[in-house]
């Protein structure tokens, strides 16, 4: 049962991937806001902004990594609410697949587009000045992190993919995860915010997630931000996951 539906996942995993790589404007489209985003706040907002003896491209870039993956998942409920359109879910039912495998295989594209978005963005991070003191290990703890968080988002996206009645609207969820990282560490220190605004920034998930990255780019010890972090990461991914499965079954019943 296993090798069935490893198999039937590996085959429509390729069919996604397929219909990614006959488009790249896909994952042009997602990484243009995110650098564009970088590029603006390094050279016109950076020098007005103290973040102490680090550089604000240091400083910028892992808020900036989270709202790339923000912008991709976008296309993951563009591609299910595609399908779902087309008839393409009908037709795989009536095939001895497993039909779990269908949903998988838009999980796994969206985790590699994320990834090769991601790496795009930090190659132009480069480029502009950013550096890093992180040791292999720290580099695997940041891909890590990025890894699990695009996968909670991802199985978001699979709720509006497979429920959305417009294009529009299997992709307009985004927006607020694109935004949330505004209101959390990632673009200035929390510590200048005004009361409500800074308890917000500090208690919700991507400021956690962000100092992990932070300080694990730095080459320094991770605190309890870290745990924070992979709470928040599971809990939502769990939740996400359940969601999205009882709202395939109700799909396909």
């Amino acid at each position: 049962m296993a090798t069935h539906f490893l198999g039937d996942t590996a085959v429509l995993t390729g069919r996604t991937m397929r219909h990614v790589t006959r488009s790249l404007d896909t994952i042009i489209t997602t990484v243009i806001t995110p650098i564009a985003m970088m590029l603006m706040f390094v050279y016109v907002f950076g020098g007005a902004i103290d973040t102490g003896p680090i550089q604000y491209v240091d400083f910028l870039l892992p808020g900036i990594l989270l709202i790339t993956i923000a912008s991709g998942i976008a296309y993951t409920a563009f591609r299910l609410f595609t399908d779902m359109r087309s008839g393409i879910f009908e037709r795989f039912q009536s095939m001895p697949i497993a039909r779990s495998g269908v949903l998988w295989a838009h999980v796994l594209t969206s985790l590699v587009a994320n990834m090769i978005s991601l790496v795009v963005v930090v190659g132009v991070a480069v480029l502009i000045g950013f550096r890093s003191g992180a040791g292999p290990l720290a580099w695997l703890g940041v891909a890590g992190i990025l890894l699990l968080f695009t996968l909670a988002l991802t199985w978001i996206a699979v709720i509006p993919g497979l429920s959305a009645t417009s294009i529009e609207g299997a992709s307009a969820f985004s927006y607020p995860l694109i935004f949330l990282p505004f209101l959390s560490s990632a673009f200035v220190p929390t510590e200048t915010m005004p009361g409500p605004v800074r308890w917000f920034a500090e208690n919700q998930p991507v400021t956690s997630i962000v100092n992990t990255i932070r300080d694990l780019f730095a080459g320094q010890p991770v605190g309890d931000d870290i745990w924070t972090a992979l709470a928040w990461c599971v809990g939502v991914l769990v939740v996400a996951y359940v969601f999205a499965m009882v709202t395939y079954r109700r799909k396909i019943s």
